[in-house]
């Protein structure tokens, strides 16, 4: 009967990080979305610009590699989170069945996590901003 409290207890800490990766699978998908849209449009772009060079295009097509940078490192820093939340997950298991004291190392693979979480956001704001650019450019 104690393992069974012990092992419930273990869930119940673990609950918390698998609700966060859900939170980052979302995210991952918005971002994942926005990268598809600019490549998509950078194919158009190109397209374009092989019938005529039009210096909008031209300045278009520089801000859309711009902002899949950014996206590109807002998707690797959100991942690397992901992965450091997993491994988060996964040394909480091992640290009960192991009987080992992992509260050091649990809590800077947290603290690691949130950091790349953050980069990651920051890296998605930046592309986000950048988007209005292009939005500016239409109206002009």
């Amino acid at each position: 009967m104690e393992d069974f409290v012990e092992i419930s207890a273990v869930i119940q800490m673990a609950v918390a990080p698998a609700f966060l990766l859900t939170g980052l699978g979302a995210i991952l998908s918005v971002m994942a979305n926005r990268l598809s849209r600019i490549v998509d449009r950078h194919r158009v772009l190109r397209e374009v610009k092989k019938l005529s060079i039009a210096k909008k295009s031209v300045t278009e097509l520089a801000l859309l590699k711009c902002r899949a940078k950014w996206t590109h490192w807002a998707i690797a820093f959100t991942t690397i989170s992901a992965l450091l939340i997993s491994l988060l997950i996964a040394m909480i298991f091992i640290a009960t069945e192991v009987f080992v004291d992992l509260d050091t190392y649990l809590a800077g693979l947290f603290i690691a996590a949130m950091a790349g979480l953050i980069v990651g956001l920051l890296c998605f704001l930046r592309e986000v901003h950048l988007s209005k650019g292009v939005i500016n450019n239409y109206e002009s």
